[in-house]
Formats: structure tokens, C-alpha cells, sequence
């Protein structure tokens, strides 16, 4: 069974992206040294990516190619993609996608994104482990890494780590 992980950067305010949308921000911390827990070691675990429409629009509007060609991807819309980026396949169901990724056995599964679909899975239980990287910034408006949606979980710390340049990674489970 697919394990369903989150992999996210949040400022330490708690946004993923500042006022304007953009991860200027972030990308400052490009050279960042996460050893063990580098991106590019992180995603050759993964098989399947799943992001909502507004990652996606984010990603597709990018002029560099596309970044996951090895990973199955899925984008959760009710809209169709006029002409994706990228191979991927759409769907508008939840519930179905979630039960559909439990049946995975090839790799595990990537939130990739946006708090909005994160806490889709979160409230039905079926976000399994999460990787949040505090990034020493404090932007004062943007997008949080949860929506506020009244949901309440108690999720169990498996680690937290002082990286470079001042970031913590947080690794919890559900």
C-alpha cells in the first residue's frame, strides 16, 4: 500500500507563498544544504504526484520544462486542462482518488502543494506522514500551509532538525 506523504516549505508565519502568489522568497534558499532530506533524494521515492488545479496553474505557467516526467501525476480539478504541460491524468472525486492511491504498490504519493487539498486528505484521514520545512522569513500575508477549516488533529512528531541557514524540518505523522 502507497504511503501518502507531504513534502512542503512554510515561512515561519505559516505561508507557503507570500502576498503576491510568488516563492521569491524561497527560492533564496535554493543552495540550502538538507543532506539526507534533499529534495532530489526525497523524490526518487515518490511514483505518484497529486496537486490541485492552483499548483498546477503555478507549475504550468513556469517556462522550465516539466519536472515530473518519472512520476504518475495527477491534478484534482472539475475543470479540464486545455493543453497540459505535462502527462497527467485528471480527476474530480476525493474519495475515489484516495481509495485509488491505497491501491497503489509502486512508490508512494506526493501532496505537492497547496494547504487546501493537504487538509481534503488530512479531514478523511488519509494524509499519512508530513515533511514541513520552516524557513526563517516572515512574510505578513499569503497563503497558509493549513486553511483554517475547523479541522483539529493531534499528529505525532517523528523528528524535528535544525538544518542550515536557520530552517527546521518537522516530520510528523497522522
Amino acid at each position: 500500500m502507497a504511503k501518502i506523504v507531504g513534502y512542503i516549505a512554510a515561512s515561519l508565519d505559516g505561508q507557503i507563498v507570500d502576498g503576491d502568489g510568488s516563492l521569491d522568497w524561497l527560492f533564496k534558499y535554493d543552495d540550502m544544504d538538507l543532506g539526507e532530506h534533499d529534495y532530489r533524494r526525497f523524490i526518487t521515492h515518490i511514483r505518484t504526484v497529486v496537486m490541485g488545479r492552483g499548483t498546477y496553474n503555478f507549475i504550468a505557467h513556469e517556462s522550465s520544462p516539466w519536472a515530473y516526467a518519472e512520476q504518475r501525476v495527477i491534478v484534482v480539478t472539475s475543470q479540464p486542462l486545455d493543453e497540459p504541460k505535462g502527462p497527467l491524468e485528471v480527476r474530480d472525486d476525493i474519495d475515489a482518488l484516495i481509495a485509488e492511491l491505497r491501491g497503489l504498490d509502486d512508490g508512494d504519493v506526493w501532496m505537492l502543494g497547496g494547504g487546501r487539498l493537504q487538509m481534503a486528505f488530512l479531514e478523511r484521514g488519509a494524509l499519512d506522514e508530513i515533511e514541513i520545512y520552516i524557513i526563517p522569513e516572515l512574510l505578513g500575508s499569503g497563503q497558509p500551509l493549513f486553511p483554517l477549516a475547523g479541522f483539529r488533529a493531534s499528529p505525532v512528531l517523528i523528528s524535528a532538525t535544525a538544518m542550515d541557514k536557520g530552517c527546521v524540518r518537522l516530520h510528523y505523522r497522522f
